[in-house]
C-alpha cells in the first residue's frame, strides 16, 4: 500500500499511543563509575585513507571524532547475570503498524511490526543485555538507536529520555522523546508519527545549537535487522568506503569487496563496515530477505550518510552476536547519518536548528532482481518498489507538515528524564536566554545530582562536603565555580571542566590547589591520569598510592581497576598481585580486576592463576578487544615453554595458539586470525 499524502480524505482516526510494558530477561545498567572519564589531549582521530577516496571524502575524516564522554559518568557496572524485568514501553499504533518504544533505554525504537504481514521489520532482541561498546560503556542490541553528538554509540543510549504525547498533524496522538544534550549544549527532539492509514512510521529529528559558536556534529540512525544468509542490503550506489584487511580506507566497487559480496552481510568472514558512495538523488537502504521483502529506511536529504555493519561469521563475530542477543539470534545494522562516513562530524553553525524526516516500513519487491548477478538491475528494481511505497516528494511533503507542528508542547508526560534540563533552564534565565519552543524540562525533574550546582547558581556557594558527585563540562559553570568560595571541590570540578576544553596545565594546576586545599583522592587520581598519558608510570603509581588511602567505599571499584592499570604500565607485575590480594572478594572479583590479575599473574609466572581467572563469561570486555585471546594465548605458550625447556617466543605463541584454539568465551577480537591478536 502507498504511503498516504498529508491532507488526503481519511477515517476517523484509528491512531493510538498507549504505555504498556515489555516482559523480558534483562542486566541491570547497575551502578555509574563516579571517576571522570577524561578525554584524550587530541580532539581528532587519525584516519588512514587511500589514494582511491575522493578529496571531497578526505576534507573532514577524524575530525573531532576522538574519545569523550563527559560530562556522562561510564557505565560499567553491568554483569551478565539477566533476571525476568517488566520494562516500561511506548506503543503507537495504527492499522498497518504497531511501534515500540523503550524510553528508558535512550528512547530506542524496539519493535515495528506490519500487522497486514504478521511480521517484525527489525531485529527485535529477546533480551536486554549491556556489552561495552558505547561511549559510555553500555549498549544494547537490536532496534533503532539514535547517536548524537560524538563519534560513537550515544551517552544516552542506556538511560532514560522525556517521553511525551504531541498531536499529530491529521489531529492523531503521536510521540516525541526528547533530552537536554549535555556534552555540547544541544536540545534535541525526535517526533513520532503514525498517521491513519499510513503504512510507514515517520520519525521528525529537531537538533537546535543553543552556542553561539559553531559545534562538532554527529548522527546516525542505527537500525538492527534480521541476520540470515539470503538478507541483501540494497541501496543507491556503486561504489563503498571500507578498509580492506590490515589496510587503509579506500573506494571499491560493490557489491564485491575482497571477493565477497559484502551486501549479503551474512558472507563477511569477519567484523566489517561499509560507507555506502551515495548516487546523487534519493537517500535510501533497505535490507531484503530471499523473497524480496525487509524493511527500507528513507529520509529526506539532510541524513546523506548510509552504512552496513556486520559482526562477521569468525568466532569472534558469533559470540559477540549470543553476548548480546543470545544464541541462534543474529542481526546486521543499516545505518543513516549526517556524513559520508562515521570518522568525521560535521560542523553546525551558532544557534543553528537541523532538522529531517526518516520514514520506515516494510518494502516489497522483484525477489529474481533484488538477488540477482546484476548490482545495477538489483538496487534498481528495490528503488523502484520504493517510490511506488513512498514517493520522495510524500517524504518531503510530510516533513514540512512536522516542521510546522514542532514547536508544540507535550499534552501530556510519560516518561521522565534527567534534571539537567532543567537546570540549564534555570541558568539560561538568569542569563537573559530562553529554551527553544517545543522544549519542555519540568522542574519536578531536578534531583540530587542536581541540586548543588542549582544551589551554586542561587548563591555562588558549592554545598558538598565529601564526594564531588555529577561532573560538568560547560564553561560556563566554571565562572560560577570561580566565583564561589575556593575548596577542594570547586577547584576538583574547575580541572575537569579545563582538562574537557583540553586546557591541560590549567587542569593540572587546580587539581593542584585541590589537593593544597585538602588532600583528596579525586585529584591525586586526576593527576595520575596525565601521568600516565605523559609516560610516566612510576609517577602515576606513586600518585594512585596516595590516592587509594583517601578512597571512599563507594569508588574503591573504580579506583581498584586504575591502580591495578598503572602497576601493570609500570610493569610491577608483582605489586599488581599483591594489590589485587588485598582487595574485597566483591572488588577482587569483578570482571576487570580479574583480567588485570591475570594478566599480572602470567607476567609472574604464575599460569595456573590465570587461567583460573579467565574461567567465566566476562561482561565488561569492550568490542575487539584482544586481551582475553592474547592472555590464553600466552598462558599455553609459557606451559609449553616449561615442558619443553625454550623461550616463549611470537613463533610460540603462533603454535600454541593453533594447538589450543581460544575458547569461545575469549573471543571477542574483529578476526579470528592470529594477525588480530598481535601474533
Amino acid at each position: 500500500m502507498p504511503a498516504l499524502e498529508p491532507g488526503a480524505r481519511k477515517p476517523a482516526p484509528m491512531t493510538t499511543l498507549i504505555s504498556s510494558t515489555l516482559d523480558i530477561p534483562a542486566a541491570a545498567i547497575g551502578p555509574d563509575n563516579p571517576l571522570p572519564a577524561l578525554r584524550v589531549a587530541d580532539p581528532n582521530g587519525r584516519v588512514a585513507a587511500a589514494d582511491t577516496v575522493p578529496a571531497a571524502d578526505r576534507a573532514r575524516l577524524g575530525w573531532e571524532t576522538a574519545f569523550r564522554a563527559l560530562p556522562y559518568p561510564m557505565q560499567d557496572g553491568y554483569t551478565r547475570e539477566r533476571r525476568p524485568a517488566r520494562v516500561p514501553c511506548l506503543v503507537l499504533e495504527n492499522e498497518h503498524l504497531r511501534a515500540t518504544v523503550l524510553p528508558g533505554w535512550g528512547g530506542r525504537l524496539w519493535s515495528l511490526v506490519h500487522k497486514d504481514g504478521g511480521c517484525e521489520l527489525l531485529h527485535r532482541n529477546p533480551i536486554l543485555q549491556p556489552g561495552n561498546l558505547a561511549l559510555c560503556n553500555a549498549w544494547l542490541a537490536g532496534g533503532v538507536e539514535w547517536n548524537l553528538p560524538q563519534l560513537g554509540h550515544h551517552p544516552l543510549t542506556c538511560s532514560p529520555l522525556f517521553a511525551g504525547e504531541i498531536t499529530g498533524t491529521e489531529g492523531e496522538p503521536a510521540l516525541r522523546l526528547w533530552e537536554f544534550e549535555r556534552m555540547k549544549r544541544l536540545v534535541w527532539h525526535i517526533d513520532f508519527h503514525l498517521p491513519p492509514e499510513s503504512p510507514c512510521l515517520f520519525v521528525h529529528v529537531r537538533v537546535v545549537n543553543l552556542n553561539a559558536r559553531e559545534i562538532p556534529m554527529y548522527w546516525w540512525s542505527n537500525i538492527a535487522v534480521p541476520e540470515t544468509p539470503d538478507t541483501r542490503v540494497l541501496v543507491p550506489a556503486s561504489g563503498v568506503l571500507t578498509h580492506l584487511p590490515s589496510g587503509p580506507l579506500g573506494l571499491e566497487p560493490l557489491p564485491a569487496v575482497d571477493g565477497i559480496d559484502i551486501t549479503y552481510a551474512a558472507r563477511a568472514r569477519h567484523a566489517m563496515e561499509g560507507y555506502f558512495h551515495l548516487d546523487e538523488g534519493r537517500p535510501w537502504v533497505a535490507a531484503l530477505d530471499g523473497k524480496g521483502r525487509g524493511l527500507y529506511q528513507t529520509s529526506t536529504a539532510r541524513l546523506r550518510g548510509r552504512k552496513l555493519f556486520a559482526w562477521g561469521q569468525d568466532p569472534s563475530g558469533r559470540h559477540w552476536q549470543e553476548l548480546l542477543s543470545g544464541p541462534g539470534s543474529a542481526y546486521l545494522e543499516i545505518q543513516a547519518g549526517l556524513c559520508r562516513t562515521q570518522l568525521e562530524s560535521i560542523p553546525m553553525p551558532a544557534n543553528a536548528t537541523w532538522s529531517w524526516t526518516e520514514a520506515y516500513g516494510l518494502l516489497e519487491a522483484n525477489a529474481s532482481l533484488i538477488h540477482g548477478d546484476d548490482w545495477a538491475a538489483a538496487r534498481m528494481a528495490a528503488a523502484t518498489a520504493l517510490d511506488a511505497a513512498i514517493p520522495e516528494a510524500t517524504v518531503d511533503a510530510w516533513d514540512m507538515k512536522f516542521e510546522s507542528s514542532r514547536h508544540q508542547p507535550p499534552t501530556r508526560i510519560l516518561a521522565a528524564g534527567s534534571g539537567w534540563g532543567a537546570l540549564e533552564q534555570h541558568r539560561m534565565r538568569e542569563a537573559g536566554e530562553h529554551m527553544p519552543e517545543g522544549f519542555t524540562f519540568p522542574e519536578d525533574s531536578l534531583g540530587t545530582a542536581q541540586s548543588p550546582w542549582l544551589a551554586l547558581l542561587r548563591t555562588t556557594s558549592y554545598p558538598w562536603d565529601v564526594e564531588p558527585g555529577a561532573w560538568m563540562t560547560q564553561t560556563e559553570w566554571e565562572e560560577r565555580l570561580g566565583e564561589a568560595p575556593a575548596t577542594w571541590q570547586t577547584w576538583l570540578h574547575i580541572g575537569v571542566i579545563r582538562h574537557e576544553r583540553l586546557d591541560l596545565a590549567g587542569a593540572r594546576e587546580a587539581w593542584e590547589l585541590s589537593i593544597a586545599a585538602k588532600p583528596n583522592g579525586w585529584a591525586y587520581r586526576n593527576l595520575a591520569q596525565l601521568a600516565l598519558r605523559g609516560g610516566n608510570h612510576g609517577e602515576a603509581v606513586s600518585l594512585l598510592d596516595k590516592a587509594w588511602p583517601l578512597t571512599p567505599a563507594s569508588v574503591q571499584p573504580a579506583m581498584a581497576r586504575e591502580v591495578m592499570e598503572a602497576h601493570l604500565k609500570a610493569s610491577q607485575f608483582a605489586e599488581a598481585v599483591g594489590f589485587a590480594s588485598r582487595l574485597p572478594e566483591s572488588i577482587r572479583n569483578r570482571d576487570r580486576i580479574r583480567l588485570l590479575t591475570a594478566r599480572a599473574a602470567v607476567e609472574t609466572g604464575d599460569v595456573d592463576t590465570a587461567e583460573r581467572l579467565l574461567d567465566r563469561e566476562f561482561a565488561d570486555v569492550k568490542e575487539g578487544e584482544a586481551e582475553p585471546t592474547k592472555l590464553w594465548v600466552e598462558i599455553q605458550a609459557r606451559r609449553i615453554a616449561i615442558k619443553e625447556g625454550i623461550q616463549v617466543d611470537d613463533a610460540l605463541r603462533t603454535r600454541a595458539r593453533r594447538a589450543f584454539p581460544p575458547p569461545p568465551h575469549l573471543t571477542f577480537g574483529s578476526s579470528d586470525s592470529a594477525a588480530a591478536y598481535g601474533l
